[in-house]
């Protein structure tokens, strides 16, 4: 996934100001692909050079601001991005290179720190459950889009379980007693 391809994306599905699009990523997509702020208005200005996106400026109290709509040439860009097959991603993850560094020092103890991965994945578990729960309620009827979302968030809610399960795991078998 690309940051250009997240944005017009959530543009799609609402047009806004860069100050809106920075908060919703926050909140949604940021959930599953990060941006900074400064990244975000960065990708507004390269989309708006290349033809795909349009900056309108709207007064408000503070002066004006410029609210950014998908033009058809972005539409058109994200469909053909969304055809194009993509391999999955291997795992990036620094925990596991400094569990390598452990087996290979002998030294170092990594308990505490899966302990506290452990609570940050349960704390987002719980976040995404509560997502699920609030947009997607039991016996609701979705569309497809709306299938589409919750499979997003599905697929959020297994990887924080995988991620739960192996912690238990590792805590069970490499950081038992006398292991």
């Amino acid at each position: 996934m690309s940051l250009p391809h997240a944005i017009l994306t959530s543009l799609l599905e609402k047009p806004c100001t860069g100050a809106e699009l920075a908060r919703r990523f926050d909140r949604s997509l940021g959930y599953f692909w990060q941006a900074t702020h400064q990244q975000i208005y960065r990708e507004l200005g390269k989309l708006e050079e290349g033809g795909l996106i349009v900056a309108r400026g709207r007064a408000t109290a503070r002066g004006s601001q410029r609210h950014f709509d998908v033009l058809p040439r972005g539409r058109a860009e994200l469909e053909r991005w969304s055809l194009v097959a993509a391999d999955p991603r291997p795992i990036r993850d620094a925990l596991l290179v400094r569990l390598r560094a452990a087996a290979v020092l002998g030294t170092v103890g990594l308990d505490a720190e899966i302990l506290r991965h452990r609570q940050l994945h349960r704390d987002t578990l719980e976040r995404y459950l509560t997502i699920e729960a609030r947009d997607f309620p039991a016996g609701a009827t979705l569309d497809r889009a709306d299938e589409l979302q919750r499979a997003v968030l599905r697929a959020g809610i297994a990887f924080e379980e995988s991620w739960l399960a192996w912690c238990a795991e590792t805590l069970s078998t490499a950081f038992r007693a006398g292991a």
